[in-house]
């Protein structure tokens, strides 16, 4: 029976799959080169296969070496996970956070999940609800925390991201192509008419109101049946639909920003935690959300 693999090999395993090169390695951990070597060796006995291909250029990793990989990452971030969790001094009361219905499905569930484990004795009350609801329960100290849209060039709080709306349509039905154009639009909505309605009036495109909506699931839903086209957030376009663009003679609705807004008369550690844990949950998306 082979020994159990010790952490501080895999650590050391995964400098030198990040710099490939052992010199560098040991200096970056603050060991000398053979130390370093040494630890390597140890792990390639415990595992019972070469890790790393040796070249004057440097290292390369072996079939067992990216085997390794993905497991040696998985277990350092959870003892890296596990360590922070601990060493957290513990928080209680209450957090009351509002959030789109968009976000409330995809991007803010790992956050406030990871957060109720991390803190539990913190009661957290989620809203989901829209923009101009959020705001001014945030300003009736309803909320201490919310996620909005920002569609102004004066943004006050923080910038999370920029999430453009854009025109969203089936790829199996062409209704983009019909005149006038079945459209699905939010019920009594000033956002609709200041900026959905007005690009395809910009635009020149007859349209009809062919469904009205309350939620961003009923928009979803009926561009997905093929009943209209509607206006979406580009994080927000299901499957089996599309974005139209310029090529279609669509251009973005918006450039909206999605802003967090904090509770301006008071605070606590435990609001200030979960803001930082919204923030690094919408780190990944910026990139993806490029056109």
């Amino acid at each position: 029976m082979r020994e159990p693999i010790e952490s501080d090999l895999l650590r050391t395993f995964l400098v030198i799959t990040e710099t490939s090169n052992f010199s560098a390695a040991a200096q970056r951990i603050g060991r000398t080169q053979s130390a370093v070597s040494a630890q390597i060796k140890r792990l390639e006995e415990t595992i019972g296969e070469a890790l790393f291909d040796r070249s004057a250029r440097g290292v390369a990793l072996t079939r067992a070496g990216n085997q390794l990989l993905p497991y040696a990452q998985r277990v350092i971030d959870l003892l890296t996970e596990a360590a922070a969790t601990i060493r957290t001094k513990p928080l209680d009361g209450p957090v009351r956070i509002g959030i789109p219905e968009e976000y409330s499905q995809t991007i803010l569930p790992a956050a406030l999940a990871a957060f109720a484990i991390r803190h539990p004795a913190v009661e957290v009350t989620v809203s989901c609800d829209y923009t101009a609801h959020n705001l001014a329960a945030l300003e009736k100290d309803e909320l201490d925390l919310a996620v909005v849209f920002d569609w102004s060039d004066q943004t006050t709080g923080e910038v999370l991201c920029i999430d453009p709306t854009v025109w969203v349509t089936s790829l199996v039905h062409r209704l983009h192509e019909a005149v006038p154009l079945p459209i699905a639009i939010y019920r009594d909505s000033t956002w609709c008419r200041d900026f959905a309605l007005r690009s395809l009036e910009q635009l020149g495109r007859r349209y009809r109101i062919a469904f009205v909506a309350d939620t961003s699931s009923g928009l979803k839903n009926a561009v997905s049946a093929g009943l209209a086209v509607t206006t979406l957030s580009r994080s927000n376009i299901p499957h089996g639909c599309r974005e139209l663009t310029s090529d279609d003679g669509f251009p973005p609705v918006d450039s909206s920003r999605v802003v967090l807004r904090r509770n301006p008369y008071h605070s606590s550690e435990a609001i200030r935690e979960l803001a930082e844990m919204v923030r690094e949950a919408f780190q990944p998306m910026s990139a993806l959300l490029q056109p």
